[in-house]
């Protein structure tokens, strides 16, 4: 059986002539819960990658870790490498007698362009602590040290912290996960379908005050700037629509859940991070989101001769 070609979500326009397209998957639930529009296949299974990170952080409130406020956001980041990331990260390592060399995250750069670009300035190099994921190591490594957990092998799929995550995102999701690999910053990632990312989006923001999930999402949607940065639109998009839930992955994977239940998933099948912001625009309209961030999150121009010359669209 042949498998099907997913549908064109975004297309790439310059002076006026398609030139190029960017496939993928995408599910809008209604606030019921129930499937309001499919494109593609959004029953097969993906790696969600940083899209995760709200599951991740529950685990680590679920194990016993008293996170709150801007250090729970940081936990579930993919932060920019700001300043005011890096040194809370640092903090929260001293705070539970760790140091950055604790820390298993690849060394990098900030996340953020404009970042990297001060920092590399400053004559400093790829570091662990700048690494974008280094928030939810911080946590993972705590919570290690409360419970007496070996903090060697922390990353282990079989570790005691990480079969709370698998079953965390399996019950957030509402289905089994189908494969377990690892993400780019060495942590395990659990493959779900785009509509159990959705509906583990809309269960964080249904969920019972107090709860793990309800921590993750209230503090997340409070101190957006630590889940994202200064110039990403997970923060813009948390901050100006109150009560929204986002957090985008690698490989061009958004999920966003609304306050009332209504949520939304894709993947953008070659994985352009360019297309992330048109195609979210569109699937924020279609839930009903009328706020000028919106126009912004989906403004992707093409530039020829520093002008705008044309522009990435969504195409659905």
């Amino acid at each position: 059986m042949t498998p099907s070609i997913p549908p064109v979500l975004a297309e790439v326009v310059r002076s006026g002539f398609v030139e190029g397209h960017h496939r993928g998957s995408l599910v809008v639930l209604a606030a019921d819960g129930s499937v309001e529009l499919a494109l593609g296949d959004p029953a097969a299974p993906v790696f969600p990658r940083s899209s995760n990170k709200p599951m991740q952080a529950a685990a680590v409130l679920r194990a016993g870790l008293d996170l709150s406020g801007e250090r729970l956001a940081l936990a579930a980041a993919s932060h920019s490498g700001e300043g005011f990331h890096l040194d809370l990260v640092r903090k929260m390592l001293a705070e539970h007698g760790l140091t950055p060399d604790d820390l298993q995250t690849p060394p990098d750069l900030p996340l953020d362009p404009a970042e990297a670009e001060t920092y590399l300035a400053a004559g400093h190099v790829r570091d662990r602590v700048t690494m974008n994921c280094s928030g939810k190591h911080t946590a993972m490594l705590a919570v290690c040290r409360l419970n007496g957990w070996d903090e060697a092998t922390y990353l282990d799929p079989a570790h005691p912290l990480q079969r709370l995550v698998h079953e965390g995102v399996e019950a957030a999701a509402g289905e089994p996960v189908t494969t377990v690999g690892t993400d780019g910053c060495g942590a395990p990632l659990m493959a779900i379908s785009l509509t159990g990312l959705a509906r583990a989006f809309r269960t964080f923001v249904l969920a019972e005050p107090g709860t793990p999930e309800r921590r993750v999402a209230d503090a997340m949607r409070a101190h957006p700037e630590y889940v994202a940065g200064t110039r990403r639109p997970d923060t813009w998009l948390m901050r100006e629509v109150p009560g929204t839930l986002s957090k985008m992955g690698a490989e061009a994977v958004q999920a966003v859940a609304l306050a009332d239940g209504r949520a939304l998933a894709f993947k953008v099948d070659d994985g352009a991070a360019r297309a992330l912001g048109p195609v979210l625009a569109r699937a924020l309209r279609l839930l009903g989101v009328d706020a000028p961030v919106v126009d912004r999150i989906g403004s992707a121009p093409l530039l020829g001769g520093a002008e705008r010359v044309g522009e990435i669209r969504a195409a659905f």
